[in-house]
């Protein structure tokens, strides 16, 4: 069997390196040029779904350097209000505790080892399925590739699942949010108090706008997340303007709008290193019914997409990964194995769906997940 896997995000990469321990051939081809040519996030909260398909799939060396690059933040996500008066705290009930891990640096780990495996500047355009049951994967340029199955680990925007499933929509959230770092350091760590040294502290204003903290602490970096989300009718531009602004408009616009909020806070976002602030376009995807199998099948986003607000789209990405590379190990007919891992991933992929929009419709003024 060969496994074509669109995308290099941490789903396709992690079944990749997954495929690989067990023998079976896989190649990644990824759209962008380089692992690094655009921001995607910095810290990533690993939950035990998460970690236990990362150790599933990494080889002990390569597992270790996850360890050893991984900090562990208090267990707890807090929430405060504007002036920092405690709203509620929601307690990890999970073993082991969550760790805090950079994005890029666990990209680095799941890519080492794949060199001869994964292609960057392959823009998948589409592919067609072949009389004896293989797909071929079709590439910007006139490039293919062949397998017998594909893998769409492609993102929110996936080309694969607008093939594939034309029905299944990903919507806009109403929701748009800027992320970036503080470097942590004698002058900085002050700014903090101890609970946002937890997986995530939010302090949330009274439209629910929010700022957002969560600590990255390892010994080759220590920064600050610090994120900004509100309703988009509650930006002063448009979301052409925003997609374009340069870092230090996109901070004073935040502190404009956090005006008449706690000193401490303002002074956080005061910190904002602007060469790091990126803005983002929330959106989530809308639960579908079980579809025909086929030798085509998706992972992570570009399946089920989902908000923020509950803090497992990439561990669920994961799961996907470990629940593929299982079903695909246990052997059998392909479409079988594809079945059963369709079966239990649209289960639990839309599930977090719904929490997540529904944690993001109360706390942060998510627009409704749609019905259909």
């Amino acid at each position: 069997m060969h496994v074509l896997i669109i995308g290099a995000g941490l789903g396709g990469l992690c079944l990749a390196q997954r495929l690989r321990q067990d023998g079976v051939g896989v190649s990644v081809h990824e759209r962008d040029a380089t692992p690094i040519v655009r921001r995607q996030g910095y810290r990533l909260h690993i939950d035990a779904d998460g970690r236990r398909a990362l150790h599933q799939a990494l080889p002990p060396r390569l597992w270790r350097s996850f360890l050893d690059t991984a900090g562990r933040p208090g267990p707890r996500s807090v929430f405060l209000d504007d002036q920092l008066n405690h709203r509620w705290t929601v307690e990890a009930d999970e073993e082991p505790a969550p760790l805090a891990v950079d994005r890029q640096a666990l990209r680095h780990i799941l890519l080492t080892g794949l060199d001869d495996v994964v292609s960057f500047g392959r823009r998948c355009t589409g592919y067609t399925t072949e009389p004896d049951g293989g797909v071929t994967a079709h590439f910007a340029g006139g490039g293919t590739a062949r397998g017998d199955v594909l893998v769409a680990a492609d993102g929110a925007g996936s080309v694969v699942r607008r093939q594939y499933l034309p029905h299944a929509k990903v919507v806009d959230t109403g929701l748009r949010q800027l992320y970036g770092t503080i470097p942590l350091n004698d002058e900085t760590r002050g700014l903090f108090t101890a609970d946002m040294f937890n997986v995530f502290t939010a302090m949330v204003g009274p439209d629910r706008s929010f700022v957002g903290v969560a600590p990255v602490e390892t010994p080759r970096l220590a920064y600050m997340t610090c994120s900004f989300g509100a309703r988009i009718e509650h930006l002063p531009c448009t979301d052409a303007e925003l997609l374009t602004m340069p870092g230090e408009r996109m901070r004073t616009m935040v502190a404009n709008l956090i005006d008449g909020w706690h000193p401490r806070i303002r002074r956080i976002v005061a910190h904002w290193d602007p060469a790091s602030i990126f803005p983002a376009v929330l959106r989530t995807s809308v639960p579908v019914d079980p579809w025909p199998t086929s030798t085509v099948t998706l992972l992570g986003d570009a399946i089920h997409a989902m908000s923020p607000a509950g803090g497992v789209g990439a561990n669920t990405a994961l799961r996907d990964a470990a629940a593929l590379a299982g079903a695909l190990r246990d052997g059998g007919p392909a479409l079988s194995a594809l079945r059963a891992y369709e079966a239990e991933m649209i289960d639990y992929g839309f599930a977090a769906v719904r929490r997540s929009a529904a944690n993001g419709h109360r706390f942060l003024g998510q627009d409704p997940l749609p019905v259909t």
